[in-house]
C-alpha cells in the first residue's frame, strides 16, 4: 500500500449545512456534489461531506456516535499570522474556536478550531515541515 491519503470523508449531521460551512470558508464544491455528499478538492487529495448515518452504515461501523471521534484534520500554513488568520476566518464562517494560536511546544504555533459538526481543524505553522510552492506539506527525509 503507498502512503497516501487520497480522501477524507467526514460524518456530518446535515450535508447542506457544512457545504455551505466549507463554501464560506472559500472552498469550492466539485460538479460531482450531490444533495447527500458534497466533494472539495485539497491539494493532491479530496474532502467529502456524508450523512454521519449514512457513512456509519457504509463503513459498517454500528450507529454513527457524536462527540470527538479521535481524528483531527491539520490545516497547515506558511505562519503563525496566517494561523491566527484562518482561525478568525473559520470562526467568521460558523466554526467554534477551540484553542487559539499559540506558540506549540514543539516549536511552532498552531491553533484549533471545529466546524459546525465538531469535527476538530489543526490550523498550523511548522518550520520543520515546510510547505512546497503549491501550498503542499513536505516531511523531512
Amino acid at each position: 500500500m503507498q502512503p497516501r491519503i487520497s480522501l477524507i470523508t467526514l460524518g456530518v449531521a446535515d450535508v447542506a449545512r457544512a457545504r455551505g460551512f466549507y463554501e464560506r470558508l472559500g472552498w469550492r464544491a466539485s460538479a460531482r456534489s450531490q444533495a447527500a455528499i458534497a466533494f472539495f478538492q485539497l491539494n493532491g487529495m479530496a474532502l467529502a461531506l456524508f450523512g454521519r448515518d449514512a457513512l456509519a452504515a457504509d463503513a459498517q461501523a454500528g450507529p454513527a456516535t457524536s462527540g470527538f471521534s479521535g481524528v483531527t484534520l491539520a490545516h497547515n500554513v506558511g505562519s503563525a499570522a496566517a494561523v491566527d488568520a484562518v482561525l478568525a476566518a473559520a470562526v467568521a464562517a460558523g466554526a467554534r474556536l477551540l484553542k487559539p494560536g499559540r506558540q506549540a511546544d514543539w516549536g511552532g504555533y498552531s491553533g484549533y478550531f471545529a466546524d459546525p459538526d465538531g469535527h476538530a481543524w489543526e490550523v498550523a505553522w511548522n518550520p520543520f515541515f515546510p510547505l512546497d510552492a503549491g501550498g503542499n506539506l513536505v516531511l523531512p527525509d
